[in-house]
C-alpha cells in the first residue's frame, strides 16, 4: 500500500505550517487572505501547480498548466464570495525559452479570461542554476473584491443545512507525487499509453486542466443565501470542508451519491492505496463544494442542471465537532 507520505509528501506538516503562520500573521487561514478596504475585502491566495508540471515536462505539452495556475487560485479566491479582479503569474525557469513561455502564458490566458479576471502582470526568471533544462515552477497570485456584508465564511451554517457537490474535471492539480510514483514507478506505465477506462492516453488524463468554477459560483452567489464554499484542494474534501464548519456542527457525506471518475478507481487499484488516503489526498470527483439551506436546496439543483453543471447532493449538515464524516 502507498501513502502520499511515502511519495514524498507530508500533508499534516503542511497544516502545523498554517497553524503556526497563524499565530503571527493576520488575515491568514481561509482559503484566501482578507484585508480589510472600506466597506469591502480585498481576498487574495496564491499558489502554485506543483508536481503536474512533471507530467507536462514528460509530454512536452505546455498549454494547459496555466489555466491550473489560474483556476488553484480564483477558486480559492471566489470560495467567500470574492469576485476575482485580477492575476499576476511568476515563472521561474532553467533558462528563457519564448516559444515555451508563450505557451505557458496563453494557457493562463485562458484561465483569466474563463475566470472573467485580468492577466495584469507578473515575473520571469531564468535562474540556471535552480533548474534542470526544460523544467519550470509556476507560482500565480489572485485578487479578488467582496463587500464586507456579504463575505461567506461558513459562519452561518446551522444544523440541516444541505450539501452540494461539484464535479471536477479530474485530478485537478493535487496528489501528483503520489499518483506519478503509482503509475511510472510502481506499474511502470508510459505517459502515452492509451487507457481504455480513460477513453486517451494516461498522459492527456493526467494533463486535464483543473475546473474554474468562479463563474458558475457567483451565478449562485447572485440568486441563492449561500452560507459556505470549500474548494476541495489538497486534504481532501475532509480537510477543506471542515475549514468552513462552525465549532459545533459536522458534516455527514454519503459515498454513494456520486460516481467516482475512473482515474481515482485506478489510483486506488494499481498503488493499493486505503480508502481514508484517497480521501484525504484526492478530490475523488468533487472539485467545489456548497452548502445552502434545505429550502433552497432543489431550487439550486435545478438551476445547477439547467446550465449544465454536473452537481450532487452529497451530505447534509448536523450537530457535532466541526469535522466531516464519510458514511
Amino acid at each position: 500500500m502507498i501513502t502520499y507520505k511515502q511519495a514524498g509528501v507530508d500533508i499534516k506538516a503542511g497544516g502545523e505550517v498554517v497553524r503556526r503562520i497563524k499565530k503571527i500573521a493576520k488575515g491568514i487561514g481561509f482559503f484566501g487572505g482578507f484585508f480589510p478596504l472600506g466597506k469591502y475585502h480585498l481576498v487574495a491566495a496564491a499558489d502554485g501547480v506543483g508536481t503536474k508540471l512533471k507530467l507536462a515536462f514528460m509530454m512536452n505539452r505546455h498549454e494547459t498548466v496555466g489555466i491550473d495556475l489560474v483556476a488553484m487560485n480564483v477558486d480559492d479566491v471566489v470560495v467567500s464570495g470574492a469576485k476575482p479582479l485580477f492575476f499576476l503569474d511568476y515563472i521561474a525557469c532553467q533558462k528563457v525559452h519564448p516559444p515555451l513561455i508563450e505557451k505557458i502564458v496563453k494557457g493562463i490566458l485562458v484561465g483569466c479570461k474563463k475566470a472573467g479576471c485580468e492577466l495584469l502582470g507578473g515575473e520571469t526568471a531564468e535562474l540556471s542554476d535552480m533548474y534542470q533544462s526544460g523544467e519550470y515552477d509556476l507560482a500565480g497570485f489572485a485578487v479578488g473584491l467582496v463587500e464586507k456584508k456579504k463575505v461567506i465564511n461558513g459562519s452561518k451554517i446551522r444544523e440541516g443545512d444541505r450539501i452540494i457537490g461539484l464535479a471536477s474535471s479530474g485530478l485537478h492539480s493535487n496528489g501528483y507525487t503520489l499518483v506519478r510514483k503509482i503509475f511510472f514507478e510502481h506499474a511502470k506505465l508510459n505517459p502515452k499509453e492509451y487507457i481504455e477506462d480513460f477513453g486517451k492516453t494516461l498522459g492527456e488524463e493526467l494533463l486535464t486542466p483543473t475546473r474554474i468554477y468562479a463563474p458558475t459560483i457567483l451565478k449562485l452567489i447572485k440568486r441563492y443565501r449561500i452560507k459556505g464554499i470549500a474548494h476541495i484542494t489538497g486534504g481532501g474534501i475532509p480537510e477543506n470542508l471542515a475549514r468552513i464548519l462552525p465549532k459545533k456542527f459536522q458534516a455527514v457525506i454519503d459515498l454513494h451519491s456520486w460516481s467516482i471518475p475512473a482515474i481515482f478507481r485506478t489510483i486506488q487499484k494499481l498503488g493499493k492505496v486505503s480508502h481514508d488516503e484517497m480521501y484525504k489526498t484526492f478530490n475523488m470527483g468533487i472539485g467545489m463544494v456548497v452548502v445552502v439551506g434545505a429550502r433552497d436546496v432543489n431550487k439550486m439543483m435545478n438551476f445547477l442542471n439547467k446550465q449544465k453543471e454536473k452537481a450532487y447532493l452529497i451530505g447534509e449538515i448536523g450537530r457535532g465537532k466541526q469535522e466531516v464524516i464519510i458514511i
